[in-house]
């Protein structure tokens, strides 16, 4: 039976909406890449929403960039950077050109192309072999697992590499929601900002941890 049974090919308008409606649909939708590698499909499990000019936790808060400009383009493209100076995040861009929204994907279960997953998340030497539920656990699992740089940032989801499948039921799944993941300042307040969304019955959703306060000058 296909992974992708029960599933379809969704289209640019799913993105084009307000990010605050997206980014829950998008538990349980599948991410799917195919490159020289592979294929590797990943069900969405964790994500967290940003929303530009309104969120100050957002890279593109404060304006465009070298660095954000994919989130003020069309919706359905991947907003991919370098962060912490040790990994990549993949994001999908939401909203309206000029909207500078996204969604990061913070977790999933990789359903399909777990050998070529593991062999990414493995290229260094470990004592303990990763557990399945660990190979796309965390934004910088997920991006390593498709094998996704800063060369990606700018794909479309509708022609390349990339694939974007929502349920055939089109429901919204139960789901739980709280602050976002390492995220300080005014943009990481729970009350005003409870914008990272899970699926709780999921082993793969990252632990949560509190951004920390930036050091005073």
């Amino acid at each position: 039976m296909s992974v992708l049974n029960g599933f379809h090919l969704a289209d640019r308008g799913f993105f084009s909406r307000e990010v605050l409606d997206v980014a829950p649909e998008i538990l349980g939708c599948i991410l799917q890449r195919t490159d020289d590698d592979g294929t590797v499909t990943i069900r969405i499990t964790e994500v967290e929403a940003y929303a530009g000019e309104r969120d100050p936790g957002a890279h593109s808060y404060r304006g465009m960039t070298n660095r954000n400009r994919t989130m003020f383009g069309p919706a359905g493209h991947l907003y991919c950077y370098f962060t912490y100076g040790m990994h990549h995040a993949v994001n999908l861009v939401a909203g309206k050109p000029g909207q500078p929204y996204g969604c990061l994907i913070r977790a999933g279960e990789v359903i399909e192309g777990s050998d070529i997953a593991r062999s990414r998340r493995e290229s260094k030497p470990r004592k303990v072999p990763l557990l399945d539920r660990n190979l796309a656990r965390g934004p910088g699992c997920v991006a390593q697992s498709f094998g996704a740089t800063l060369d990606n940032d700018g794909d479309d989801l509708f022609g390349g590499q990339w694939k974007f499948y929502i349920p055939d039921a089109g429901v919204v799944l139960p789901h739980r929601t709280g602050p976002r993941v390492g995220v300080s300042g005014p943009g990481g307040n729970a009350t005003n900002f409870p914008w990272r969304y899970w699926l709780a019955e999921s082993s793969s959703v990252s632990t949560y941890k509190p951004g920390r306060p930036s050091p005073r000058p």
